[in-house]
């Protein structure tokens, strides 16, 4: 049974300042004792006030927490950015831009780059593992996000993105934002980012026959939505589908219309929560926590 979400009374509690935010990236990265690596002697690190750094006690080299973060190059307030994330935290469809701006005390531009900098973050935290497996199933789909056709003509996927979905059946989501829905493109996402001798169940679209001949043992189960049918014994696609839910949901409810350039970001960020649907309670600490390599920083 996963635990509650922290309170913002908690949040605020633990971080009542941007001192107490600069000095989590300091521990969580670095810490007392750590190597400086200008000298290379492990150092106490005293806090230089006038910026966001550390000094190495033996030969003053700087260490900047903040490099290689989504807070490297901002002014706006390490609090705020962490209150922003804690925000993403605690939300089932997302944060609009407008409402940070509102919540922070921004400007709708800052809040707007904020957002996508968090969703590229969560991007990059929850990574992209190959899913499936022998003995397991991952549901795959594609579908079209995005405006609505206008002018006589337009079909129903003018001004629309596709998306591609693989689902691991109680396990975790991969999206793909795609040019096409041709053959070659489906499967060679398939073939890329599904493990070999998995269990593929798809609905009868013609993009995806085939996939039993492609050399990596998959086994191929579809069901005929065209003909009414979304479960025949253990084969259907209800998961993938409940996923295009929360992220339509997500979309039309929260953020009202995403452009096709930046869905790849809200499509990861429905992507992150959804992996940690069993331990939401998770999400802040993991994502104050982990970052990418140490920075080799200059003075």
């Amino acid at each position: 049974m996963s635990k509650k979400p922290q309170t913002i009374a908690q949040f605020f509690k633990q971080f009542p300042d941007d001192e107490s935010c600069l000095n989590h990236l300091f521990e969580i990265r670095f810490g007392q004792g750590f190597e400086c690596p200008s000298c290379e002697r492990p150092s106490n690190w005293y806090r230089i006030k006038a910026e966001r750094a550390y000094s190495c006690q033996w030969c003053g080299h700087h260490l900047h927490p903040t490099v290689g973060t989504p807070f490297e190059q901002t002014r706006t307030p390490l609090q705020l950015w962490f209150y922003a994330i804690y925000l993403f935290t605690t939300t089932r469809n997302g944060v609009a831009a407008k409402e940070l701006e509102r919540q922070l005390g921004v400007t709708y531009k800052t809040a707007w780059r904020m957002a996508h900098l968090i969703r590229e973050h969560m991007a990059d935290v929850d990574g992209e593992e190959p899913l499936g497996g022998v003995f397991k199933t991952v549901e795959v789909d594609e579908t079209y996000i995005g405006g609505e056709a206008t002018g006589k003509g337009t079909g129903y996927k003018a001004n629309k993105t596709a998306i591609m979905a693989m689902v691991e059946r109680g396990g975790s989501v991969m999206t793909k934002v795609i040019p096409n829905r041709r053959k070659s493109t489906l499967q060679s996402e398939i073939v890329a980012n599904v493990k070999p001798h998995t269990e593929i169940h798809t609905d009868e679209f013609v993009s995806y026959a085939g996939l039993d001949g492609t050399g990596h043992g998959f086994w191929h189960k579809t069901v005929n939505h065209s003909s009414g049918e979304y479960v025949r014994g253990h084969v259907t696609t209800n998961g993938v589908e409940g996923f295009w839910s929360q992220l339509k949901r997500s979309i039309h409810g929260t953020h009202i219309h995403v452009s096709g350039k930046h869905l790849w970001k809200y499509a990861k960020e429905a992507e992150y929560r959804f992996n940690r649907r069993d331990c939401p309670e998770t999400m802040l600490s993991e994502l104050l926590s982990t970052f990418g390599p140490l920075p080799e920083r200059r003075d």
